[in-house]
């Protein structure tokens, strides 16, 4: 039996940050998710992951300035407004530990990632049955081109060339 589960983006929330320089927190409320996760047999290892969040739909008022045009310049939004994962494999070790690997597309640029995994909740919440992970990876930022774009952004570019990604995704039927 499959079973396909729509992304929560009321839920939902992601948290970019690099050390010493800038950090984003893209709120659920503030986002756009979409995506799904397939589950065959109710095993969670079977799983089947995929979901985009849209960098350009928030409220800047959140943010520091500074942090809001940081983000603007390195994900370059106008142009690329979508961060995609689609997983290629779910391997549990055990409840709380699990690896998914896919494919991450940031600035149209996709590579293959490793993604921790912690399944937060398999649970009822306001009468909906939902299905949560927080999923967190480091990547190296030039790797998906995230490089400073203006002039003022190129002269203090951070020395820092990993960025931490944590998303908590959560999913209902």
């Amino acid at each position: 039996m499959n079973t396909k589960w729509k992304v929560n983006s009321n839920q939902s929330d992601a948290l970019i940050r690099m050390k010493k320089s800038m950090v984003a927190y893209l709120g659920g409320t503030f986002n756009s998710f979409q995506g799904y996760a397939n589950v065959k047999n109710n095993e969670i290892e079977d799983a089947a992951i995929a979901f985009s969040l849209d960098v350009k739909n928030r409220e800047s008022k959140l943010e520091r300035l500074g942090n809001y045009l940081k983000l603007n310049d390195f994900l370059d939004v106008n142009r690329f407004p979508t961060i995609s994962f689609k997983s290629t494999s779910f391997q549990k070790i055990n409840k709380n530990i699990n690896f998914l690997k896919g494919d991450l597309t940031i600035k149209n640029i996709t590579k293959s990632v490793e993604l921790d995994v912690e399944l937060i909740e398999n649970d009822y919440s306001d009468g909906e049955k939902e299905l949560a992970f927080e999923l967190t990876a480091a990547i190296n930022r030039k790797d998906f081109g995230l490089i400073p774009t203006s002039f003022l952004g190129q002269k203090n570019a951070p020395k820092v060339q990993d960025i931490k990604i944590v998303a908590n995704v959560a999913f209902s039927i």
